[in-house]
């Protein structure tokens, strides 16, 4: 009797989560085209400048993400907790580097930060709910090599900081991340220190291989852990080329966002 009603109720929980989930992001989608067209023409009008322009709308995105956040923890759609969040508050002329388990690691990251400058896969740019707001908020698409080190730089020199998932894409659950060198080089070549961000759900959620309603038996919880600042000084002063400091930053990077990796490798020796 009782192990029924256990299930009875999972179940029903369940069905409340999908019903939970289509509604965030419904409200998701709303609200993004409600930022676009009203709040941020609104509220940067009186802007002097297209910098001033942008970090109003990242501190608009901050509020909006965080209220974002708390909805679907709220509704019970999922759980989340931050460690040492603080110290990302912080930074300043920093790179941001996290690894990317789920479609809404962006919005958790950046809901913590009031300015927040994001690379942007050129894809972003052709979706209706988001190419307004990474626009507005003058995010910097992942194109041309050349222009996007010069953006990059430029942000940076402002004392900027700039979020960076290396993967390039979600998570594949299962199969071992390997991380792109493109963070590793921005890093070099614009003498950027890194901040690494870990993020782990349990269980699998919003994956690139899932549908928004493939929601799983028991509700996810989202463990978002600020970790140390790498120094690149030190990859740039032990190298002997821009290319091999990279190279060697890339794999450290590797290591310190996906530390289960870096275990299982020496287990294997």
């Amino acid at each position: 009797m009782t192990s029924h009603s256990v299930s009875f109720a999972q179940r029903c929980n369940k069905y409340w989560r999908v019903i939970a989930t289509g509604s965030c992001f419904a409200i998701f989608g709303i609200g993004a085209l409600c930022l676009t067209f009203i709040v941020f023409p609104l509220m940067t009008w009186t802007a002097r400048n297209q910098s001033q322009r942008e970090i109003r709308v990242q501190s608009i995105i901050q509020r909006a993400f965080r209220l974002f956040c708390r909805t679907m923890k709220f509704t019970g759609t999922i759980d989340y907790c931050f460690d040492n969040v603080e110290q990302m508050q912080q930074d300043r002329n920093c790179l941001i580097i996290a690894n990317h388990p789920s479609l809404i690691d962006y919005v958790l990251i950046a809901s913590c930060l009031p300015q927040c400058d994001c690379l942007v896969k050129a894809a972003i740019w052709n979706n209706p709910f988001m190419k307004g707001i990474v626009k507005a908020a003058g995010y910097i698409p992942n194109r041309d090599p050349e222009s996007l080190l010069d953006d990059c730089s430029q942000r940076l020199n402002h004392g900027n900081v700039l979020l960076i998932f290396p993967e390039g894409t979600r998570t594949t659950p299962g199969q071992k991340s390997k991380l792109q060198r493109g963070a590793a080089q921005i890093a070099v070549r614009t003498q950027t220190d890194l901040r690494v961000v870990h993020i782990t759900v349990s269980p699998s959620f919003l994956t690139k291989q899932m549908k928004w309603y493939q929601v799983p038996d028991t509700k996810p919880f989202f463990h978002v852990e600020v970790k140390n600042k790498i120094n690149v000084d030190e990859f740039i002063q032990n190298s002997d080329s821009p290319t091999t400091a990279a190279r060697q930053l890339n794999r450290h990077l590797s290591s310190a966002i996906f530390p289960e990796n870096a275990q299982q490798h020496k287990t294997n020796l």
